[in-house]
């Protein structure tokens, strides 16, 4: 038996098991077993990012629609911005000319005015066909009326006026609606307890003035007590308390939660480029699924819209205005995430992602040694950048994430503002460090 392989005896410095040389099968089992190991551990690593990326694809929409519903309901402002163009849009200004003027015309008894005025005609001897003749006026009278009404109806309604009025009517009763469902003790209407009460303290002050005002003094001396009217108690008030306060939490957390299990995804991946790479396509078709669903749930809402309560088109234009912001916020993603998925494929491997980087190198530096060629050298800055290229790319990239981050609902055109500002700078930062110096042959060149 070789000396050099056998087994020292033990002591208890461990200084035989440290001098031990390894056989030539030992170490094809050593190497086995850590291939076999690193394997495992990579096999882990993979499932564990893929039920990340699983949750967090599942998670995409929900938080889209979660963030947008939370959006509408609890941002007064947001809300106006949302049904202002209503007030505008012709289809919906038809609409509510022709609900306005029936309902003016079916106040007005025509059918009385020309029953008196045959009457009165049959009490002054009239003849019996100018009577009759009278009572045939119900027809064109009725026509004329509703002409009248109509002109009436369509001034206001097309006016600057009612895109006011309509504005304004619907931040105070939104602002209402959130302060009821917050608890908030602001505005008119406010909950207490399972009541919903209606502060009418302006109100007050205002007659105790104009009372004071027109000579009865007295008036002044009203008390302060019961400035509010309970309009209604309800059991519902708390679950609707509690829904508003539940929707403040996804629309806030979910969204943050898919952005954090989609980076973990990708940070425990065995290969990150090629994770980020499948989230960024996976989050595309999740809101391609999303852009899908809403058009069909504009097909059903369509199709229970009966036509006698509102015209087609007018309902139309109620789901797109209503849906739009969600809309433009699906298909930001998904531009977002193709740009993505396009990123991190061209700088992988891939034979075209490498012909596009070639490319690109070649020509900024050609624009580079021109500017060497005509004097213009950018020095150690240059230098600089050349052997940094890869921090100032990743801070290049994470500054435009940033500022999309901190950009008040981003939309497409944004996003593609952002890339198209990215690129400039990696564009002159790249061109920067190709007219530096390479060497001392060129520093005079």
């Amino acid at each position: 038996m070789d000396p050099a392989s056998a087994p020292g005896p033990p002591d208890s410095g461990g200084a035989a098991s440290s001098k031990h040389a390894f056989t030539a099968d030992e170490r094809a089992e050593y190497g086995r077993l850590r291939r076999h190991a690193a394997v495992r551990h990579r096999r882990v690593r993979l499932a564990g990012s893929s039920v990340l990326l699983l949750l967090a694809l599942l998670l995409a929409p929900l938080a889209v629609v979660a963030a947008w519903v939370q959006d509408a309901v609890s941002d007064t402002d947001r809300y106006v911005e949302t049904v202002a163009p209503l007030a505008s849009d012709p289809a919906v200004q038809e609409a509510v000319i022709n609900r306005l003027t029936d309902r003016v015309v079916e106040n007005v008894d025509v059918a009385a005015v020309t029953d008196s005025l045959a009457e009165a005609l049959q009490d002054a001897g009239a003849p019996p066909r100018v009577v009759e003749g009278a009572e045939s006026l119900e027809g064109p009278l009725r026509n004329a009326v509703r002409t009248v009404v109509d002109r009436a109806v369509t001034d206001v309604i097309t006016s600057d006026t009612f895109q006011q009025v309509w504005e304004g009517a619907n931040r105070r009763s939104h602002a209402a609606v959130v302060n009821m469902l917050t608890g908030e003790r602001e505005g008119a209407v406010r909950a207490v307890g399972d009541t919903v009460q209606l502060d009418v303290g302006e109100v007050v002050d205002q007659v105790r003035e104009r009372l004071v005002d027109a000579g009865f003094e007295k008036a002044a001396a009203l008390p302060d007590t019961d400035r509010t009217i309970t309009l209604f108690h309800t059991e519902e008030l708390g679950k609707a308390q509690d829904t508003m306060r539940l929707l403040d939490v996804l629309g806030v957390w979910l969204p943050v939660l898919t952005v954090v299990l989609a980076a973990l995804a990708v940070w425990t991946a065995p290969a990150h480029r090629v994770m980020l790479m499948i989230t960024g396509a996976g989050v595309g078709v999740m809101m391609v699924v999303l852009l899908v669903a809403l058009a069909v749930a504009r097909r059903v809402y369509l199709d229970s819209v009966p036509p006698a309560a509102l015209p087609p088109d007018a309902a139309e234009v109620i789901y797109d205005t209503f849906v739009r912001f969600l809309r433009d916020s699906t298909r930001t993603l998904l531009v977002v995430s193709v740009i993505t998925a396009l990123v991190a494929y061209l700088y992988g491997p891939g034979r075209p992602a490498r012909a596009v980087r070639t490319a690109a190198d070649r020509g900024m530096t050609a624009v580079g040694r021109g500017l060497r060629r005509v004097g213009v050298r950018t020095g150690s800055i240059g230098r600089w950048l050349a052997d940094h290229r890869a921090w100032t790319t990743g801070g290049a990239f994470a500054a435009g994430a940033l500022a999309l981050v901190l950009w008040n609902h981003p939309t497409v055109g944004a996003v593609v503002l952002v890339l198209g500002i990215v690129l400039a700078v990696l564009v002159v930062l790249a061109i920067l460090a190709a007219a530096a110096p390479r060497g001392h042959g060129e520093s005079g060149a």
